[in-house]
């Protein structure tokens, strides 16, 4: 029931964190993934790892390496998503060396921690900019023109069965601190909710998976404490847990389950 042979995933933001991990997981089920990325320029924030820097920054080498070792198909393309028409882009490579896309993943993110407040450092002494919407180019808008570019290909050809995904953050009381990427997750989430009414008939689910405070590279020691004295979390997450989640929404196993945003504990 697990099973995805014979589909293809585009998976965005995939060269590292939670979407490298619904990509090799994705293929370990047998579907063939399109791997997108961007390499980002340096947050130069003493306050997180510099390996956290590195993986931003880096390419998705490692990923089609682990994927294609495992026996996977795979390939790699580097788009700037605030780019509308870099997503018909990644369609064209993916249609090209894989085959008809039937599932995306929204998780790329152009997160950016923005507030109304003066301050210029949150509770953990991370960086915090003045209010500037730079991340709703791409964790909402460039979320939308993947799901329509998906719906639009899929209705040409005749398509009676895909997959839509998307990765949420913060919650309707808003998200302090990181106020323009609350503000576009949730976007991400309507436009979803939209797609899950509108593509029903065409055989399509869609979901979103708010996950639990995940270690992609960031956590710091103060987060680790912070999360194991709030009420509201439950544990850090690993990569891998949360992509399993994703992979069983893609998955036969849940096509009743559509319309749904996915909270993780």
């Amino acid at each position: 029931m697990l099973e995805l042979t014979g589909h293809v995933a585009v998976v965005t933001g995939a060269n590292h964190g939670i979407g490298a991990a619904v990509a090799r997981r994705l293929a370990a089920q047998g579907a063939g993934v399109l791997v997108s990325y961007l390499r980002l320029p340096p947050l130069a924030d003493p306050s997180l790892p510099a390996a956290y820097d590195e993986a931003r920054t880096g390419g998705a080498g490692a990923v089609v390496a682990a994927i294609s070792a495992a026996g996977g198909r795979v390939v790699a393309h580097e788009a700037d998503l605030t780019d509308a028409a870099a997503i018909a882009a990644l369609f064209d490579v993916a249609e090209r060396d894989l085959g008809p896309v039937d599932i995306v993943v929204n998780n790329a993110s152009g997160w950016k921690a923005d507030t109304f407040l003066p301050q210029r450092a949150d509770a953990f002494g991370r960086g915090v900019a003045p209010l500037s919407a730079a991340t709703v180019g791409v964790d909402a808008r460039a979320g939308a023109l993947v799901i329509a570019e998906l719906a639009h290909r899929l209705v040409a050809r005749g398509g009676r069965w895909g997959r839509i995904v998307g990765l949420t953050s913060g919650g309707p009381d808003g998200f302090p601190g990181e106020a323009s990427y609350g503000a576009a997750k949730a976007a991400l989430e309507n436009y979803t909710m939209t797609a899950a009414r509108e593509l029903a008939g065409f055989g399509v689910t869609a979901n979103t998976v708010h996950p639990p405070v995940t270690d992609t590279g960031w956590i710091t020691g103060a987060v680790r404490d912070f999360v194991a004295g709030d009420d509201h979390h439950t544990h850090v997450a690993d990569p891998d847990e949360v992509a399993g989640v994703v992979a069983w929404l893609c998955s036969d196993a849940a096509r009743l389950v559509s319309g749904n945003v996915l909270r993780l504990r």
